[in-house]
C-alpha cells in the first residue's frame, strides 16, 4: 500500500465516518481475526441490534475468512454483507477491514492487538478489541496512547473483558464492596484446562504464518498462558480491589507435559502471589495439561466471610446467592450492547483504565514466571520490552523467533532464573 493511500485510510476516510450513528442507519463493522473468538464476538454485535452488519472480514487465512463469512451468514442472513472484494488474507488484512468499516472488531494474534488498535482510532473507527490488550510493556504503552486519542476524538473503545458486564457479577461485587465480607484479605484466582485451540498445519503456509494460526500456543503472538486466560480471573481481582495496582509479584512457572509441535513453546503451568500495599495478596493459578483437575473461580476472603463471584454467593456473617435469572446473563453480549449504544447515542465509552491496569497485571506476573525474579509494578509499567519482533516488522517470509527442532517440537524459549526480560 503507498503513502497516498496510507494517508487516506488514517485521515482522509476518518472525516467522512462520523463517530455518531444514527439509530436508524447501517453500522458498519470489520472483523480482524476470524478464528473462535473473532466469530464469536462478530454474534455477540449483531446480537446487539439488527442495525449491526458485518461487512469486512480479515485474517492470516483466507479459507478462514471464508468459512467464518459462511457460518456467520446462516445465522445472521440478513446482518452479514461480506462480499468477495471485502475478505482480506494476509499481515496486512487489518488496513483494508479498517477502510471498509466504521466499527472494528479485533481478534486476532494479541501481538498485533496494540498496533491495530491505534491504526483504527487514527482512521477515527470505533473499536471492540479482545484481551489480552497486549502482550508486552511495548505493547501496552501503544494501547495506553491509543485509549488516550480516543477519548480526543470522541470514538469508544471496549474491551473483551466481559466480567464487568455480567449483572451477577456487578451485584455480588457491589455486596463486596458494601462490606458483606468485611475487608479483603486474600483472594484467589484459579483457572485449570486442558489445553485449548490447537490448529493443525496446514500445507502452504510458512513457518510464521502457521505460527500466527496456531497463535495461543507461542509466547511471541499470545503473551503465555497469565495475560492469555487468567487476565479475565486478574480483571475481576482488581475489580475487587477498586482498581488497586500490585506493588510487587513474583511466580513460579514451567512446561512439564506437553509434548508435539501442535504446542508450540508455551508454558503449560504458572503460579503467581501478588502483593498489595496494604498487604493483600492474589494467589493465581493456571495450567493447560490434560487428565488433570480443572476449575474456573475467582474467591475472595474477607474478615467477616468469603465471596465466590462466579457462583454469585457469600458465605459468612452475611449469607446470600443471587436470587434472579440475571445470574445466566450473557455478558458477551452485553459488553457489545453497551458499546452500541455509546455509538449510537453519540456518548462515547472507553474501556481504556481498566484494559490498560488489568493487561499489565496479567504481564508482571508472566514476566515473574519467565525470570523467576520478583516484578514490581513500577517496573512493568516503565518497562519498554517487546517479544521481538515488533508488531509492525512482522512478515509472512521472515525468519521467526522460535523454530521446530529436529523432532519437530519447539523448544521452551524462556529459562526461570536464567532469561531476563525487562
Amino acid at each position: 500500500m503507498n503513502m497516498e493511500r496510507r494517508d487516506f485510510i488514517r485521515t482522509g476516510l476518518a472525516a467522512a465516518v462520523p463517530a455518531y450513528v444514527a439509530a436508524s442507519s447501517a453500522i458498519r463493522v470489520g472483523v480482524i481475526g476470524c478464528g473462535g473468538r473473532g466469530e464469536a464476538a462478530a454474534m455477540n454485535a449483531m446480537n446487539a441490534g439488527k442495525d449491526v452488519h458485518i461487512v469486512a472480514m480479515g485474517d492470516i487465512r483466507l479459507d478462514r475468512v471464508q468459512e467464518k463469512r459462511a457460518a456467520l451468514k446462516l445465522k445472521y442472513p440478513d446482518q452479514v454483507d461480506v462480499t468477495d472484494d471485502r475478505c482480506f488474507k494476509g499481515f496486512d488484512a487489518y488496513k483494508h477491514v479498517i477502510e471498509a468499516s466504521q466499527v472494528l472488531i479485533i481478534a486476532n494474534a494479541a501481538k498485533f492487538h496494540p498496533m491495530h488498535l491505534k491504526a483504527a482510532i487514527e482512521a477515527g473507527r470505533h473499536v471492540f478489541v479482545e484481551k489480552p490488550h497486549a502482550i508486552d510493556p511495548y505493547g501496552i504503552q501503544t494501547v495506553r496512547e491509543a485509549c488516550d486519542l480516543a477519548r480526543q476524538k470522541g470514538l469508544c473503545v471496549q474491551s473483551g473483558l466481559q466480567s464487568r458486564y455480567h449483572p451477577g457479577y456487578q451485584e455480588t461485587m457491589k455486596r463486596v464492596h458494601d462490606g458483606a465480607i468485611g475487608d479483603i484479605v486474600a483472594i484467589q484466582e484459579t483457572w485449570l484446562r486442558p489445553p485449548y485451540v490447537m490448529y493443525e498445519r496446514a500445507p502452504g503456509l510458512t513457518e510464521v504464518e502457521y505460527q500466527a494460526s496456531n497463535q495461543y500456543h507461542f509466547h511471541w503472538l499470545c503473551g503465555d498462558d497469565v495475560p492469555q486466560t487468567l487476565i479475565h480471573n486478574l480483571d475481576r481481582a482488581s475489580w475487587a480491589m477498586r482498581g488497586a495496582a500490585p506493588v510487587r509479584a513474583w511466580g513460579m512457572a514451567g512446561r512439564s507435559t506437553l509434548k508435539g509441535y501442535i504446542y508450540g513453546d508455551v508454558f503449560d503451568h504458572h503460579a503467581v502471589v501478588y502483593e498489595f500495599a496494604n498487604g493483600v495478596r492474589i494467589y493465581a493459578y493456571c495450567r493447560t495439561i490434560d487428565n488433570c483437575y480443572n476449575e474456573n473461580s475467582s474467591l475472595i476472603l474477607g474478615t467477616k466471610g468469603r465471596c465466590d463471584l462466579l457462583k454469585l454467593s457469600i458465605q459468612g456473617e452475611t449469607n446470600w446467592r443471587h436470587p434472579g435469572p440475571q445470574s445466566k446473563a450473557n455478558a458477551y453480549d452485553l459488553e457489545h450492547v453497551a458499546l452500541f449504544d455509546a455509538i449510537r447515542s453519540g456518548k462515547p465509552l472507553n474501556a481504556g483504565e481498566y484494559m490498560v491496569r488489568s493487561t499489565l497485571i496479567g504481564l508482571m506476573g508472566q514476566f515473574s514466571c519467565y525470570s523467576g525474579k520478583e516484578v514490581a509494578w513500577d517496573q512493568i509499567s516503565n518497562s519498554r520490552y517487546f517479544h521481538a519482533p515488533k508488531p509492525e516488522d512482522v512478515r509472512a517470509d521472515m525468519e521467526p523467533p522460535v523454530k521446530p527442532g529436529p523432532d519437530g517440537s519447539y523448544p521452551v524459549f524462556f529459562t526461570p532464573g536464567v532469561s531476563k526480560v525487562l
